[in-house]
């Protein structure tokens, strides 16, 4: 009877343990040789901004939700893709994303450039109950968001923890990031000058759930969704991207 060649490895624990090495070793070498050139791959974009407090709170209640089970934020290079949704994304459109949320599962539609599709108002009916605006959603109700005041007393720190991880926050952005927070959902406050030097003067200051007398959870969602795809318009000014 002959013996198969894998059963005399077997048998032979050095050499078998240096086959799994190397086997090892060259899935690895795949793995982590693309990083070395990761500055050559991913584009750059000089009006990339970072999140305000706002959005990043926004954000941080979107990844609270599991909002990323059901919405996918990576628009892929097919062509329906692009057709539905706009241009396909770039990596450096989540530069900034500590974790990315490109997802995978689309039991709602890609978010990737849903800012400024819709009104804040629609963002508002929609999250109160989807099916007032859309009949046949099947995504659950967030109204208690719009009950919900906002925690901005810790905003600072999780900027810092931002900046741990590389995002360019500045020390007075720190500084003021509870001023900033208040001052972009309270136009008529004396904080919203501030978070538009800051941020710059395409930051969207505004009521963003309509009720002006306190900062709440659905202003912050609100504002990350109404940033979604607006942080840079680099996938709509490179060369060849986007709707053909």
């Amino acid at each position: 009877m002959l013996t198969k060649p894998h059963y005399k490895l077997e048998q032979r624990t050095i050499g078998f343990a240096l086959a799994i090495i190397l086997v090892a070793s060259i899935g690895g070498l795949f793995e982590i040789a693309p990083l070395f050139t990761i500055d050559e791959t991913v584009e750059t974009a000089p009006n990339m901004r970072v999140y305000t407090p706002l959005e990043l709170a926004g954000r941080d209640i979107y990844i609270r939700e599991g909002c990323y089970a059901c919405h996918s934020q990576m628009i892929r290079t097919l062509r329906d893709e692009v057709e539905r949704y706009g241009p396909y994304s770039l990596a450096v459109e989540s530069k900034y994303d500590h974790p990315m949320l490109w997802g995978s599962k689309r039991t709602g539609p890609d978010l990737a450039r849903i800012g400024g599709k819709y009104s804040d108002h629609w963002q508002v009916m929609h999250l109160n109950n989807p099916r007032d605006v859309v009949p046949q959603s099947i995504m659950p109700k967030f109204d208690w968001l719009a009950r919900t005041k906002l925690r901005i007393d810790d905003m600072s720190e999780h900027l810092i923890a931002q900046r741990r991880v590389g995002v360019p926050y500045t020390d007075e952005m720190i500084a003021h990031a509870k001023e900033d927070a208040i001052g972009q959902a309270e136009p008529d406050s004396t904080y919203a000058d501030g978070v538009v030097a800051r941020y710059g003067e395409k930051t969207n200051v505004r009521t963003f759930d309509g009720n002006p007398r306190q900062v709440t959870e659905l202003d912050a969602l609100v504002a990350y969704l109404q940033i979604l795809g607006k942080l840079t318009d680099a996938a709509q000014t490179q060369e060849g991207h986007g709707n053909k």
